[in-house]
């Protein structure tokens, strides 16, 4: 079937739309501040075939297009082999194992079959940052955890919903094993609803335009992605490229983790090998192959953004499976900091390996931490146990046109740092700081920009904090003989004594009474060409805003 570049135009915005409207309604109703404020969420449509991308919401995190997609993937395996069962309309399937094309345990997937005709047109799916899933420590991230159990309840897909009505059975099973379970279900619900609205959306969509002429337009879409990845891709001239970057430590073994990666790009085709990177580790940063392929297609998608977000545009990379490296965790390797941090430590690997080749594309390395600070305890004066996640911006890297953004959000996503005003809402704490992190972009003929210096006070009661971070040994990379920029730096304060963690930025179960503070300062990200090319005007500009 032939279909009219604009009439294509209009399908492809409106599948984009139907995404959009579901990220919207999911944060509108979530009770999470993570969701709700920071956006750590994403909505997509999914091939009924193969759980191929279709569309993703423009506010949902990019690590997870390929997750999604390979975790649609697997459940569609599943079904038809058996071993999961057959959908019904309204349905709904819950899913966070990371072996199953996931990331980590505290990001829960929802998938919706949606029916046309009584057959499955496609999936709806979204994921969700939730709070807690049980495990060693409140909020999921256990900086000493050896097994996956040790980081919470690992749900296999199973309908949580039959027939559009919640499972009060599995629900309790999930309850009995997380921390504060009686919250859960206003993110539950809001993440069910937003299914809902994008099935709505879509039937619209189906039904003004008719279904034939969608699916040849999907089809189309991701021809033409893959097209324009090829075409993109031939600006990098052939040859071999190669970068290393370092992960401080697992969190156990206090000693570097390796990616070493090899490009090898020929004819509108790049091949990504890691094979040569560390071995799995005993510590939570190992990444799941799902997460490992996510990161590099994100990686490429910062590069070429102009490429429309297809599984088409997927299909000119090839990544070689990293068997026998940390980037290819199996069960049980622990794996809590694969999607907040590994993920990025993948897409600067990448950066780093095509900057020469793309100078006026790539750009020096990001602050690469999403600064996971988990906080866990009781309330005297509600008299109820909390969580509280907070995660944190850096500074972006220093590229060919102008300096880097402070206090951006993460490499992997768009999510925001919870206004501190909410924070301190829903949870018993004091901000006593936050501000820029003067003097922590690497230097270069355009700087890193900024990171974040932050302080937060524990006001009553007692809790227990954990930290997975990064960047606190290896400053972001940066690029074509810029500086790199400042480490990421933990301090807490127990009854006015300084503590600093062996690990720098990881660590789990430090008691905190009130009074108690944590400070943390992001990394700035790096520094673009020589300090000694940075133009005079810009100079004066830093010394009158009293940058160092």
């Amino acid at each position: 079937m032939s279909i009219d570049p604009i009439t294509l135009s209009v399908i492809q915005a409106g599948l984009q739309q139907v995404c959009d409207e579901m990220d919207l309604s999911f944060s509108r109703a979530a009770f999470s501040p993570v969701i709700a404020e920071a956006n750590d969420r994403s909505d997509g449509i999914y091939a009924a075939e193969d759980g191929a991308l279709i569309a993703q919401g423009t506010g949902g995190l990019p690590v997870f297009v390929g997750t999604m997609q390979y975790s649609t993937r697997k459940l569609i395996e599943m079904i038809a082999a058996g071993t999961v069962a057959k959908p019904k309309p309204d349905d709904i399937y819950i899913v966070n194992d990371p072996y199953l094309g996931g990331t980590h345990l505290m990001d829960v997937r929802f998938a919706r079959p949606f029916y046309r005709k009584g057959e499955i047109y496609c999936w709806l799916s979204n994921t969700g940052h939730w709070p807690d899933t049980g495990g060693a420590v409140p909020g999921g991230f256990s900086a000493s955890a050896t097994s996956v159990e040790q980081e919470g309840l690992r749900l296999p897909p199973v309908r949580l919903f039959k027939k559009g009505v919640l499972d009060q059975e599995i629900y309790s099973i999930i309850c009995s094993n997380i921390r504060v379970a009686d919250q859960r279900i206003g993110d539950v619900k809001a993440q069910a609803a937003a299914l809902m609205v994008g099935e709505d959306r879509l039937n619209a969509l189906l039904d003004r335009y008719g279904d034939d002429v969608v699916k040849a337009a999907i089809a189309e879409l991701r021809v033409r992605s893959d097209t324009q990845m090829q075409a993109f891709i031939e600006e990098i001239p052939d040859g071999n490229y190669s970068s290393t970057a370092w992960i401080d430590s697992d969190g156990v073994v206090n000693e570097p983790l390796k990616i070493h990666l090899k490009i090898k790009k020929t004819r509108g085709h790049l091949q990504f090998d890691f094979s040569e990177s560390s071995p799995p580790c005993m510590g939570p940063m190992n990444s799941v192959l799902a997460t490992t392929l996510s990161s590099v297609y994100l990686a490429m998608r910062h590069i070429f953004p102009e490429v429309p977000i297809s599984a088409g545009a997927f299909t000119p990379l090839e990544i070689l499976q990293p068997k026998g490296t940390f980037l290819d965790a199996e069960y049980p390797r622990p794996v809590s900091g694969c999607a907040a941090e590994v993920s990025q430590r993948i897409a600067e690997a990448v950066f780093a390996a095509l900057v020469e080749a793309l100078p006026h594309r790539v750009t020096a390395a990001p602050a690469g931490t999403s600064g996971n600070f988990a906080l866990g305890g009781f309330d005297p004066e509600t008299g109820r146990d909390f969580v509280m996640y907070q995660l944190s911006g850096g500074g972006y890297g220093g590229n060919i046109d102008h300096d880097g953004l402070s206090n951006g959000c993460s490499t992997i996503g768009i999510s925001k740092a919870p206004p501190v005003e909410i924070m301190e809402q829903n949870f018993p704490v004091l901000y006593h700081r936050y501000a820029l992190r003067e003097g922590s972009g690497g230097a270069g003929q355009h700087r890193g920009g900024l990171g974040l210096d932050y302080e937060v006070e524990l006001r009553r009661g007692n809790a227990r904090a954990s930290f997975v971070m990064d960047h606190g040994r290896f400053g972001p990379q940066g690029a074509l003989g810029g500086a790199d920029g400042a480490v990421n730096e933990v301090e807490v304060w127990r009854e006015g004594v300084k503590y600093i963690p062996e690990h720098l930025s990881k660590e789990q179960d430090i008691p905190l009474q009130a009074g108690d503070r944590v400070r943390v300062k992001t990394p700035g990200g790096g520094g673009y060409g020589p300090a000694l090319e940075r133009d005079l005007d810009l100079i004066k500009e830093d010394k009158r805003l009293g940058r160092n």
